[in-house]
C-alpha cells in the first residue's frame, strides 16, 4: 500500500536518494528543499506523485505553511521525515556563537517546527509516523564535532519524550542513528569554525582515526529506511551502518561501569 511522505532536505544526501526510492516504488512524497529548482529533475520524472516545496526549516511560519500544503495537496500524511541539517566541525572553544547558535537552530529547532506542524494533522487521522534523522554522535561522541553531537543529544532527548507523548494517538516515533556515509555531509555541506592552533594535534588525532571502511555507502541504505516505513511497530532507535551498534555497546558499558563505581554516594545522596 502506498503512503504518503514528506521528507526535507530532499535536494541531497539520504534525502534525495530516500525521495526518489520512494517514488520508484509508488509512494507519494512532499520533498522539500531551500532551492527548489534541486527538485526539477524529480518533478519531471515523477509528475504528480511529487510535490516540491521551498523550505527553510529554521523558518517556523514556513514549516508550518509546507506541512500544511502537503497534508492538503495529498489529502494525509503518513509518514514525516526529518532529514535537514548540516554537520558543523570545530572543537568547542573555536565555534563561533553565530556558528554555534545556527547549528541548533537548523539541527533542533528546524526539526521541532516541522514535528510540531505534523502532530495536529497526525493526531486528528489517527496515525502517523515522525522520523527523524539523528545520528550515532546522539548516542556517543567524537571530539572536533561538539555542537553537532550537542544538537543531535537534543533530538534523542526531544523525540524520545515526543515518543511516549503521542502513542496514545497512533503516531510512532524513530530516530534514526546513522553513522558516517559518504554523502556531501563533511564536504560543501558543513561548515569549518576558525582553527585554533592548539588543538591541531585532537584535529590530527581524529583524522587520523577515520578510516575509508568507517564510511557505508548511503545507497545501501535505501532497504533499511522502506522496511522502517512499513513497520507495523516501528522501533524508537534504528542504527544505520556497521559501525554505530559496535561502538554504542562499548560506550554503554565503560558509562556504565563508571557509574556502578559510584553507585553507593549517588544512593546516600538521595538522603532517605
Amino acid at each position: 500500500m502506498s503512503k504518503t511522505i514528506f521528507i526535507t532536505g530532499a535536494s541531497r544526501g539520504f534525502g534525495r536518494i530516500w525521495a526518489e526510492a520512494f517514488l520508484e516504488r509508488g509512494d507519494k512524497v512532499a520533498a522539500t528543499a531551500r532551492n527548489i529548482e534541486t527538485l526539477n529533475d524529480l518533478k519531471e520524472k515523477y509528475g504528480d506523485a511529487v510535490l516540491p516545496i521551498q523550505l527553510n526549516v529554521d523558518n517556523r511560519h514556513q514549516a508550518f505553511d509546507a506541512v500544511n500544503k502537503a497534508a492538503s495537496h495529498f489529502g494525509s500524511l503518513d509518514v514525516v521525515i526529518n532529514n535537514a541539517g548540516y554537520g558543523l566541525f570545530g572543537t568547542i572553544e573555536e565555534a563561533s556563537e553565530e556558528e554555534a547558535r545556527q547549528q541548533i537552530e537548523t539541527n533542533v529547532f528546524g526539526l521541532l517546527w516541522v514535528t510540531q506542524a505534523a502532530l495536529p494533522i497526525m493526531r486528528k487521522q489517527g496515525h502517523g509516523h515522525i522520523v527523524q534523522l539523528s545520528s550515532v554522535l546522539g548516542i556517543f561522541t567524537l571530539p572536533v564535532l561538539g555542537i553537532y553531537n550537542a544538537s543531535k543529544f537534543a533530538v534523542e532527548g526531544l523525540s524520545e519524550t515526543l515518543a511516549q507523548e503521542v502513542k496514545g494517538f497512533g503516531i510512532n516515533v524513530t530516530l534514526v542513528e546513522p553513522n558516517g556515509f559518504s554523502t556531501d555531509w563533511g564536504g560543501s555541506s558543513s561548515i569549518h569554525s576558525q582553527s585554533i592552533e592548539a588543538y591541531d594535534g585532537v584535529k590530527k588525532a581524529f583524522n587520523d582515526g577515520i578510516t575509508d571502511d568507517a564510511f557505508g555507502l548511503p545507497e545501501a541504505t535505501v532497504p533499511a529506511i522502506l522496511k522502517l516505513i512499513d513497520e507495523k511497530n516501528p522501533p524508537l532507535r534504528y542504527f544505520l551502518g556497521k559501525v554505530g551498534l559496535p561502538t554504542a555497546k562499548e560506550v554503554y558499558k565503560a558509562r556504565i561501569a563508571e557509574w556502578e563505581q559510584y553507585a553507593d554516594v549517588a544512593t546516600a545522596a538521595h538522603g532517605k
